[in-house]
């Protein structure tokens, strides 16, 4: 068999290989039936679309023609790494981290810091959107997680809130 599209089938296959993951992990769980649902159903459900989706995404890079091939570029490390150290900055500052001395900030502050550390993967940065942006999602997180899904974690950090 000949790849025609590289992108597509690599794709295709993370997203495979991804899936099938998800769906044989959640086999340690209780799936249920789909009247009573267990905590195991909706990630073997999601984990097998997953799967399928990528399995339809690699026969399609295996049979439909591209110009060039779709050749994989070089990897885009900026935003890769970035991307990566905001998420493990939401989580330090969500929770923090007792063992190195580190307090939780909670919601508020960690949905800033993400915000600002992965809005430097652009091209550009402009401090003013990114700031409204932040404001914007903390609004939006603040109600929804605490006010309607009555969630508890820490919103403001702990020395504030005490």
């Amino acid at each position: 068999m000949n790849i025609k599209s590289q992108k597509d089938f690599f794709s295709g296959l993370f997203y495979t290989v991804a899936g099938a993951a998800f769906a044989y992990g959640a086999t340690n769980y209780n799936v249920g039936t789909g009247a009573r649902m267990g905590p195991g159903y909706f990630p073997l459900l999601l984990g097998s679309l997953l799967a399928l989706i990528g399995s339809f995404v690699m026969f399609k890079s295996l049979t439909v023609e591209t110009q060039d091939g779709e050749k994989i570029g070089s990897w885009a490390w900026k935003p890769l790494v970035f991307i990566i150290a905001g998420n493990v900055l939401f989580g330090i500052l969500l929770a923090g981290l007792p063992s190195w001395g580190v307090p939780a900030m909670g919601l508020i502050v960690a949905i800033f810091g993400t915000t600002l550390v992965v809005s430097l993967a652009g091209e550009v940065f402009k401090l003013k959107e990114v700031l409204i942006l932040a404001a914007i999602l903390s609004i939006g997180c603040y109600c929804a997680f605490v006010l309607l899904l009555k969630l508890q974690f820490p919103v403001w950090p702990t020395f504030i809130t005490g």
